[in-house]
């Protein structure tokens, strides 16, 4: 495997090593050896599975706090997407930054997206499916969530949205954008623990 660094500090891009033949390929799509030899303290307790029909689809920015802290290692199983880590480390001086990639079923690359930052994708190519790899269970009373346009963060998405969940859509924006949602939906570094 190949390991890109992104401008999110701990995100990474994979890229795997196929070896090719006549029967097709075949690529390791996670080691802890590798991982642990870049520093990456990755342990892998659930599998997910998202699969979205239409074009332009977007899911997330999803995250779990503390103390089900979630880091995900995700790829692209059918079809393409862009995914997207937005960093949300409290004492991170990247704190809003993100970063993004084209993960396809074709090229096998994937992204790996450390605790305490956000993650979500668009499908760029119908009948996309994304698998992904979680380092802790799904917690519903750990879950949080920003939103997708949120200015603050200024995610260039590739394709209008053609479908997102209502709890996606209202996600609170990030305070001091000159918007004014009510007090209790304001983030700030603080609702990250």
């Amino acid at each position: 495997m190949h390991f890109t660094e992104t401008r999110v500090a701990g995100a990474w891009i994979v890229d795997p090593s196929p070896h090719l033949d006549d029967r097709g390929r075949f690529m390791r799509a996670w080691c802890a050896r590798e991982f642990e030899e870049r520093g990456i303290h990755f342990l892998p307790v659930q599998a997910n599975m998202q699969f979205s029909p239409r074009k332009g689809t977007v899911r997330g920015l999803h995250l779990q706090t503390t103390p089900a802290l979630e880091a995900k290692l995700v790829r692209c199983t059918r079809g393409a997407v862009l995914d997207v880590a937005v960093d949300l480390r409290p004492n991170s001086p990247g704190f809003g930054q993100w970063c993004s990639v084209e993960l396809t079923a074709q090229n096998g690359r994937m992204l790996y997206v450390p605790e305490h930052c956000a993650h979500g994708f668009q499908s760029i190519e119908e009948d996309s499916e994304v698998m992904y790899l979680t380092s802790a269970f799904y917690a519903p009373e750990s879950c949080r969530g920003a939103r997708f346009d949120d200015p603050a963060f200024g995610i260039q998405w590739p394709l209008p949205v053609s479908a997102i969940s209502e709890q996606d859509r209202n996600w609170p924006l990030m305070q001091g954008q000159g918007h004014t949602p009510p007090q209790q939906n304001i983030l700030t570094k603080e609702s990250f623990p």
